[in-house]
């Protein structure tokens, strides 16, 4: 038979009765306090258990209910969602906008409230549209705490815990949450109050024997899968907050872990937390677990309302859960038009659809059909009633943006211990650190055992030539590592600005002192010391200490530019490749490999965007001025030289350097400008980075 949405609003409250498929009536008789659900057809019958002590969580008692009914209700009230896509290419480009959402409407009370559907259905953008961390254009609707339009600084005061386990893997379990405690938790809590807090989280989510070993990277040994995903929900437990998201808790983990999370979360509902997470198949003992459960298909709701009840819905609609099969498959195999109980209600209701017809043909009305059902469902309408308390009278269009971000602590505060973590994180990842130290000692040695002990003489000018154009290119080359410090913690640094960690300002300064500074100025130290005195370079200590100092500030230039090109990208590589070949085109301007005097003139300009013609002119400078590279000649009588140039003047002259004490100076002050406009431009790409999704 047909069902129609008259029949389905039939559901008597305060009973779970089941629907009978051959008289299209509810048997009374069983109520929503029974210990079991039964489903009757014609076939066979459906045992669901309804209230049951789940792997060692206890009933849910009258206190229980009580103290759940005192924490946070968050509603959400026609919310639609629609993107602008580009599709087609050049020319053919053009904008089409794509509906992901349509007219959602719920209610999320404290315990466990599952978002589950298929991939692309909607789920994670409604999770994203509810903790306030999407993209408000193209967004509109109402979502409510209590009743109450949520804060402007909501995703600040709430817990997120995104899919992909956001942690330092190279910090321990707890300093990890020291990091997130010393951030979050406002500065009149004493440092003795928040360790108590540290403490408390760690004992309550299990992480007592983890707690001083090291999370975990690709190359260091950690925690299990189960443990990471712990410490990413003790991170946002931190602040204690009322509302808990979780963007698919269980992806990535075994069967016997995510079951483990998913009632580490029951227990914590339990104590008044809404916990609101999205999913996509979890296994039946995990299923049981929830209190709420909202079903999305292609941006439509399929069904919202208790989670034991679903079946007992799509019972009544005609789809049959088979025996031992799990409900949450049973769900999405209803809404993807693939399963045995779809094909049932279609020769229930008579349909004798053409087997060939397209899929896309096929399930779409249906996918419309269970939305329509929903909507005319008593389940709806006891949402809209809920819903209408929640709203009142003052009925919003349009959600605001909430992009406003508070922060607890200062600017200073937040400098100290991001640079602090971004110390500990350079100690602990001995490839990035020890690894670069090892090459420049290496590279020194293997320089100056090949110009060992440069001579005064015409072939003297070639090798010092050659080596400091080696030298300027070294440290351009090697500051090409300099790319990872933004684009490895790119997720981390969003989800961290996103809640309220810090201030892009307190992150990328920090990050320049604890990070790019102690890396590009120890290797240039330890370059100049090797170097120096195996190429047998000018014996004067200013000299030496030029040397170094030029070294550094074209280290430090192109490393700002490798942050400038490097902010906002998402892939090493790609950025890598662009600093490779923007380093090759300043080679060539660098001023030994064509004589920059001869260049067109509508390409000479790009000589001045050349970090490695500042570094290799000042080296220059720094090394000839002063020299006599003619054995046996006075040069400063009227002896007549046979050699063409025998005087460090005439070859910085030939090149077309400036001999004046300006003309060494100058190079310092361009790079010095340079590492001024590049890091301001790495700054702001850091600003004004998309951080919703």
């Amino acid at each position: 038979m047909c069902v129609t949405g008259k029949n389905l609003g039939a559901r008597v409250p305060g009973y779970l009765g089941a629907w009978d498929t051959g008289s299209g009536q509810i048997r009374p008789g069983q109520t929503r306090k029974a210990e079991m659900l039964k489903m009757s057809s014609n076939s066979y019958e459906v045992s669901i258990p309804m209230s049951k002590k789940l792997n060692g969580i206890p009933e849910t008692t009258s206190k229980d209910l009580q103290t759940l009914t005192e924490g946070a209700v968050l509603s959400f009230h026609n919310i639609c969602y629609r993107v602008k896509v580009k599709t087609g290419f050049l020319l053919c480009r053009k904008t089409i906008e794509k509906e992901i959402l349509a007219n959602i409407n719920g209610v999320m009370k404290p315990g466990l409230n599952a978002i589950l559907g298929p991939t692309g259905g909607g789920k994670s953008s409604l999770l994203d549209i509810l903790a306030a961390r999407k993209d408000p254009h193209g967004l509109s609707g109402d979502v409510l705490i209590n009743g109450a339009p949520r804060p402007a600084n909501f995703k600040c005061n709430s817990g997120y815990v995104v899919q992909d386990d956001v942690v330092m893997g190279t910090l321990t379990v707890r300093e990890n949450l020291q990091f997130s405690a010393a951030l979050r938790l406002p500065t009149t809590m004493t440092s003795y109050e928040k360790n108590e807090r540290i403490n408390k989280v760690i004992q309550e989510l299990g992480l007592d024997k983890v707690a001083d070993s090291k999370v975990g990277t690709q190359f260091i040994r950690g925690v299990s899968g189960g443990e990471r995903k712990r410490t990413s929900i003790a991170m946002e437990l931190i602040t204690d907050p009322s509302i808990l998201f979780l963007d698919e808790p269980t992806t990535g983990l075994d069967s016997s872990t995510a079951n483990a999370v998913l009632l580490l979360l029951k227990r914590m509902s339990k104590q008044g937390r809404t916990i609101i997470f999205s999913i996509h198949q979890p296994r039946y003992s995990i299923f049981k677990l929830f209190d709420s459960l909202t079903l999305l298909a292609s941006g439509r709701l399929m069904f919202h309302g208790p989670a034991q009840e679903a079946l007992g819905y799509f019972g009544a609609i005609g789809f049959r859960c088979e025996p031992y099969n799990n409900p949450a498959d049973f769900f999405l195999d209803i809404i993807n038009g693939d399963s045995s109980a779809v094909v049932l209600n279609r020769e229930d209701i008579g349909d004798e659809a053409n087997e060939t017809e397209e899929p896309s043909k096929k399930d779409t009305p249906l996918i419309e059909k269970l939305a329509e059902f929903y909507v005319n469902s008593s389940f709806f309408k006891e949402t809209k009633v809920e819903l209408d308390k929640f709203s009142g009278d003052q009925r919003r269009k349009k959600l605001p943006s909430y992009k406003e971000v508070t922060y607890a602590t200062s600017f200073c505060h937040q400098l100290k211990w991001i640079s602090r973590r971004s110390f500990k994180n350079l100690l602990g990842n001995p490839q990035a650190s020890i690894a670069q130290l090892i090459v420049t000692v290496f590279l020194g040695l293997v320089i100056g055992a090949i110009f060992y002990d440069l001579k005064n003489d015409p072939a003297g000018i070639q090798n010092r030539a050659g080596v400091l154009f080696f030298l300027t290119t070294n440290q351009c080359f090697s500051s090409v590592s300099a790319v990872e410090l933004l684009v490895v913690e790119k997720k981390l640094f969003i989800h961290e600005y996103i809640s309220g960690y810090y201030r892009v300002s307190s992150y990328f300064f920090g990050k320049l002192l604890s990070d790019l500074l102690p890396m590009r100025m120890l290797p240039s130290i330890i370059f100049t010391c090797i170097t120096y005195f195996l190429l047998g370079l000018k014996p004067k200590v200013e000299a030496f200490f030029i040397m170094m100092l030029t070294l550094m500030m074209v280290a430090y230039s192109a490393s700002s530019m490798a942050l400038a090109i490097a902010a906002g990208q998402s892939v090493v590589s790609i950025a890598t490749l662009l600093m490779t070949i923007s380093f090759v085109f300043m080679m060539i301007f660098s001023g030994l490999l064509v004589n920059l005097k001869t260049v067109v003139p509508w390409l000479s300009w790009l000589q001045y965007l050349s970090i490695p013609r500042y570094g290799y002119a000042a080296l220059q400078h720094n090394e000839f001025l002063g020299q006599n590279f003619c054995p046996g000649l006075n040069v400063t009588t009227n002896n007549t030289c046979s050699y063409a140039i025998c005087t460090g003047e005439e070859f910085l002259t030939n090149q077309g350097i400036d001999i004046s004490p300006w003309g060494l100076w100058k190079n310092h002050v361009a790079l010095a400008c340079m590492i001024v406009i590049f890091l301001t431009i790495a700054y702001l790409k850091l600003l004004f980075l998309k951080k919703f999704s």
